[in-house]
């Protein structure tokens, strides 16, 4: 038996596919990509996938073969509601200069160092949790126009706090990346197994280290508007098996026991600033006095839904 949870997604979303009682590990895809599963219990089998944002409405395509069966779990895409935000930024951040264009290819080979990572089963015990307790003020896949004329679209979301508010750590996971990139300023980058990195970005201080240990909850840095940012915010993205992610789908998936919670109430359509997004779950009180360092670019916007050019807004 297999099954995709939630068995209702948009493009954009992290899902989860769940198979019973195989004693070998399955094997399958899912909207054309390749699954990778690991151990879940006796004879269980979970493995994450991104759904891209291009993904059509209507059944998906998910096959999976457990034991040289074969298994097709239902899997339905619902329209995305993805929405238009104008913004002006310095003219630097759109065209940067030639010591600029160096600096961010520095970045850009750091990340892409950071993003190369053995598979493995997942750090995270349970859910994602919000690194801070805010509205967003940004989604996911919103489109950008800056300045008038340049698009990008938007692969995170955006958490605006005063400068300085402690971030946390959205799940536990091990520090890949602290730097402090031209696009995306001082920037975290987690590792969480399984394929699936967090990106916490413009922070005004970083207080974690490349290689440490860190559980969810635990402080990582400060909010901040370093880089490409128009305010103090924090710009969070997750990052599955490639693709950037809704977050918001993320920190409903449960990466021990396999369920996942529906995103209800649906997103409002795009330009209907009025409705509220769903409630997400917010992080606790942050454990007595904490410590005081790390970055993903923004950047001019990249080009595909697989950040490969450059890290999200």
């Amino acid at each position: 038996m297999a099954e995709v949870a939630p068995a209702q997604a948009r493009p954009g979303d992290a899902v989860l596919v769940l198979v019973h009682g195989a004693t070998l590990p399955p094997t399958g895809t899912l909207a054309g990509r390749p699954l990778r599963f690991w151990p879940a219990g006796e004879g269980r089998w979970l493995a994450v996938a991104p759904l891209p944002t291009e993904t059509p409405p209507g059944p998906a395509t998910v096959g999976v073969l457990a034991d040289d069966f074969p298994l097709t779990p239902a899997l339905e895409i619902e329209p995305p509601a993805f929405s238009s935000t104008t913004l002006s930024i310095p003219p630097k951040f759109l065209e940067p200069p030639a010591a600029a264009r160096r600096r961010m290819a520095l970045d850009q080979a750091a990340i892409s160092r950071a993003y190369d990572r053995p598979f493995g089963p997942p750090l995270v015990g349970g859910r994602f949790r919000l690194p801070l307790d805010v509205e967003p003020s940004g989604r996911f896949g919103d489109r950008r126009v800056y300045n008038g004329k340049t698009e990008g679209v938007h692969y995170g979301l955006d958490l605006p706090s005063p400068s300085g508010t402690p971030v946390v750590a959205g799940a536990d996971g091990e520090v890949v990346l602290a730097r402090d990139c031209y696009m995306s300023g001082k920037t975290v980058l987690l590792a969480h197994g399984a394929g699936v990195f967090s990106a916490s970005l413009h922070l005004s201080r970083i207080d974690v280290k490349v290689g440490q240990a860190v559980s969810g909850g635990q402080l990582i840095g400060r909010v901040g508007t370093t880089g490409r940012s128009t305010g103090p915010h924090l710009h969070w993205g997750v990052k599955v098996d490639g693709l950037w992610v809704d977050p918001r789908s993320a920190i409903r998936l449960d990466f021990t026991g396999g369920d996942a919670e529906r995103m209800t109430p649906p997103d409002a359509p795009a330009g209907d600033a009025a409705a509220s997004p769903a409630p997400l779950p917010l992080p606790g009180p942050l454990p007595g006095p904490l410590p005081g360092p790390l970055p993903l670019p923004s950047g001019p916007p990249p080009p595909a839904a697989d950040g490969s050019a450059a890290p999200p807004r």
